[in-house]
Order: C-alpha cells, then sequence, then structure tokens
C-alpha cells in the first residue's frame, strides 16, 4: 500500500485528471462449454463475460479522444512522463490485484482486451477466441516473451503464447 499512494502522489502531482483508470474489458467465456451456455442469458456475444480492469492512469486524459480504441505503441506520445515509468517496471498494472481478488482475474493468463478489439481479432484470427476459455492474467507468457502489439503478426504470436500457456496451465509453472 505505500508504494500505491507514492504512485497515486506522483500521478496528482504530474498531470490532471483522475489517478485510477477505469476501461471494460473481455474475460473469461464460460460459454464455450454447451451446458453452460444453455443457461446463457447474455444476447450478445462480445467473447467472454465483460469485466472493468483498474490501472494507474499513464496517459493524457484525452488520449483517445480523436483515434478511439488502438493499441498502445512502445513510444506511445499520449503516455505521460511518469506515465512511461510506471509501465516501464509495469507499476501501472498494481491496481489490477483488486480485479484478482474479485475473481476477474488470475495472476498468470492471456491479457485481457477490449470488446471492440476483441471483436475485430476474432474475426482476423482464428484461434483467438480459445484464449477466453481461461481467466485472463495480471502476466502471461505473451507479455514475458513479446513487447507491445505493432501489427497482427504480434498479435497472432501472442495468441500462440496464450495458447502454449493454456496447454500446460498448473500452479508449478505459474510460478516458474
Amino acid at each position: 500500500s505505500p508504494v500505491f499512494v507514492l504512485i497515486a502522489i506522483a500521478i496528482r502531482m504530474s498531470s490532471r485528471g483522475p489517478i485510477i483508470y477505469a476501461q471494460t474489458r473481455v474475460g473469461l467465456d464460460r460459454r464455450w462449454r454447451e451446458t453452460l451456455a444453455l443457461r446463457e442469458r447474455r444476447h450478445e456475444d462480445l467473447g467472454g463475460q465483460v469485466f472493468t480492469i483498474f490501472k494507474f492512469r499513464t496517459m493524457r486524459v484525452d488520449a483517445e479522444r480523436l483515434s478511439g480504441a488502438v493499441w498502445a505503441q512502445e513510444n506511445d506520445p499520449r503516455v505521460t512522463s511518469l506515465g512511461r515509468m510506471l509501465r516501464k517496471f509495469r507499476l501501472d498494472e498494481l491496481p489490477q490485484l483488486w480485479n484478482i481478488v474479485r475473481g476477474d482475474m488470475n495472476l498468470v493468463g492471456p491479457r485481457p482486451e477490449r470488446p471492440s478489439i476483441v471483436a475485430r481479432l476474432r474475426e482476423d484470427i482464428d484461434e483467438y477466441r480459445f484464449r477466453h476459455r481461461v481467466k485472463p492474467g495480471l502476466t502471461g507468457l505473451a507479455q514475458i516473451n513479446q513487447h507491445y502489439d505493432s501489427c497482427l503478426d504480434d498479435v497472432r504470436a501472442k495468441v500462440r503464447w496464450d495458447l502454449a500457456y493454456i496447454e500446460r496451465q498448473d500452479a508449478w509453472f505459474d510460478i516458474r
């Protein structure tokens, strides 16, 4: 908690806007098993259960006003100077511990993505839907082995890492 407080103070002092950034993401798809799908009440298939993810804000408040939902880039011009440091050390992800406590996420698993981006990727990458068969994670093999996505081929590579994790998933593998 002292780290949370220090980061919150630094964000407040360095730029205007909220300290915590909340965003809708797509998580576990419980409907992939037919027995669970029969009791499903959702009318729209977003790829999985939608939840709100929490992060420390690292971008300007108006970062997506003109562009809408886009992938973050390695040297993203929308990121604040403090935000660059927080992202470098992944400190912006710390509030997601609350998502783990709530049961929306695990420590390890495929990273959750926004509904609009999930919809596009499910059309472009056949295997993409399989990564929603497990809860999303704070970190995963794709994040350890690859940097930010810059094109569809990068996402395909990350999907391969995610599927490899799903096949080998166990507690000891998570610890390693």
